[in-house]
């Protein structure tokens, strides 16, 4: 892989007096290292992210004080190359909280990790983030310590020889509270993956209208969600000649969603694979984060980290799935196998975007797309329609 870690804690700028309490938790606001859009370093944090820090310091000290301890929960990860992606979150609970009852556990319910006890959605973005936490992780006998950000994510690469296929690291928080999170190692030999955005293209969320996304996320029970006809069969049969082949879900959705997610393909069957969310409220450098940035910095860390796979771009029209694609295909297009586009109905498309159509810049991309020799664009209303395509046009086994 050729992205970089997060800075350990060695790293990281010295902190004030007030930002650590007593037992060297670094509570709040950390100081790690910032670029702007165009490289550019950031000198400071955005207003609202300082307030952010400064509201979540207050809440950590007063929970410590409480005998909260530092937890940590584990995202599936992926690897290849002799490096592994490893994903978690720091955050504080009471001691007499069970690991498996904290709000985001059983993130990686869909690799094969035990299910924890289902929850409406809105339970799991009430959580206490420890910013600048360390964790121990251990894997292939070897432990590294890493460092949390100021949401309390770890996002970092470490050095591991490991054979094909999914595998268990084992995380340990600053205060000796474990958890595991899984990883797939993907060989060297070539092969084609699928990356999938999750809403509207393998559930119907209807997002992102406001009261409707509000519903979904944080009041509807997991298990009422639905799940679009035919797109777990697409996946199943796209992946049948290629069993060890990746599979990653990428979406603007928040990771506190993903012990639902996570469960929800599960429930429904999708291949096993790793998450790629992002983080919801204000961030390094503004008050909101970018989806659209999100995904294409995520497509480019897969093609780079995993150049023995073409992958097979799947998403909806509804909001910039096709714009996305279409950019990936213009600058990447030996690194992409086909786009596969499920095009919603009339009434997703008011909910999405408020006109009955996918707009004139999307089909335009689409357009884009298409015209790439060597590619495969398929639109579809389902997963059914589009595996009659996959089908015909010699995806599938």
């Amino acid at each position: 892989m050729t992205a970089h870690r997060r800075p350990a804690a060695s790293d990281a700028h010295p902190l004030p007096p007030s930002a650590s309490d007593e037992d060297g938790l670094r509570a709040g606001r950390v100081s790690p290292h910032l670029e702007n859009p165009d490289g550019s370093p950031v000198q400071k944090l955005h207003v609202a992210a300082r307030l952010e820090d400064r509201f979540d310091a207050a809440v950590a000290r007063v929970l410590r004080r409480r005998g909260w301890t530092v937890r940590v929960i584990g995202y599936a990860g992926y690897g290849s190359g002799g490096r592994v992606r490893v994903l978690a979150r720091t955050l504080l609970a009471s001691p007499n909280v069970r690991q498996r009852d904290l709000p985001d556990a059983g993130a990686g319910a869909q690799t094969g990790e035990r299910l924890a006890p289902p929850v409406r959605g809105w339970r799991s973005f009430f959580t206490a983030p420890v910013a600048g936490a360390t964790v121990e992780v251990t894997i292939a006998g070897t432990t590294h310590v890493l460092t949390a950000d100021r949401g309390g994510y770890v996002d970092a690469v470490v050095e591991a020889d490991l054979a094909p296929g999914w595998h268990d690291v084992e995380l340990t928080s600053m205060d000796d509270a474990r958890a595991t999170a899984r990883v797939v190692v993907v060989g060297p030999e070539p092969t084609v993956g699928i990356v999938s955005d999750i809403d509207d293209t393998v559930m119907v969320t209807r997002l992102p209208r406001p009261l409707v996304a509000a519903w979904n996320v944080f009041v509807r029970h997991e298990n009422a969600r639905e799940a679009v006809p035919g797109m777990s069969r697409l996946y199943r049969e796209l992946q049948a000649s290629r069993p060890d082949s990746p599979v990653v879900y990428l979406s603007t959705g928040a990771w506190n969603a993903a012990p639902a997610i996570g469960r929800f393909l599960r429930q429904h069957d999708y291949p096993a694979g790793p998450l790629l969310l992002t983080d919801w409220g204000p961030t390094n450098t503004g008050l909101f984060r970018s989806g659209q940035r999100h995904k294409v910095a995520q497509l480019r860390r897969l093609f780079a980290e995993m150049p023995q796979v073409r992958w097979i771009l799947v998403g909806d029209d509804g909001q910039h799935d096709p714009q996305i694609y279409a950019g990936a295909v213009a600058r990447h297009r030996d690194r992409v196998e086909a786009v596969l586009i499920r095009q919603l109905t009339a009434g997703e498309h008011v909910l999405s975007h408020g006109m009955p159509t996918a707009t004139p810049e999307q089909e335009e991309q689409q357009d884009r797309a298409d015209d790439a020799p060597g590619v495969e664009v398929l639109l579809g209303a389902d997963g059914e329609e589009l595996l009659r395509q996959a089908r015909a046009a010699g995806l599938t086994a």
